[in-house]
């Protein structure tokens, strides 16, 4: 079965930047697209963003210019660059593989 391993989390200061990797185990995992969704305490999870095996990216409007999504098929990892991060972006953040494969979630605290 096909892992997703978050890291990178932590506690960053608002306008700071922060980079979530994620690493997947298994082969052809480059025809799959992979994102990151977050959820916040009383929230539903919601999608941050995700790229497509090709590269094409999609954002939530609230992230757009800050964040930026990328991959690196060579090492099934898929990374979330986060720049300015605003207390709003606190959450838990999910790596997503698009065979249905969620990852355990790593917490991003943003402080003011």
């Amino acid at each position: 079965q096909v892992q997703l391993v978050e890291s990178g989390g932590g506690l960053v200061q608002a306008g700071g930047s922060l980079r979530l990797s994620c690493a997947a185990s298994g082969s052809r995992l480059s025809i799959y697209a992979m994102g990151w969704y977050r959820q916040a305490p009383g929230k539903q999870r919601e999608l941050v963003a995700s790229i497509s095996s090709g590269g094409r990216t999609n954002y939530a409007d609230s992230v757009k210019g800050r964040f930026t999504i990328s991959r690196d098929n060579a090492k099934n990892t898929v990374y979330l660059q986060m720049n300015s991060p605003e207390p709003e972006d606190t959450a838990v953040y999910y790596c997503w593989g698009g065979w249905g494969s969620w990852g355990q979630g790593t917490q991003v605290t943003v402080s003011s």
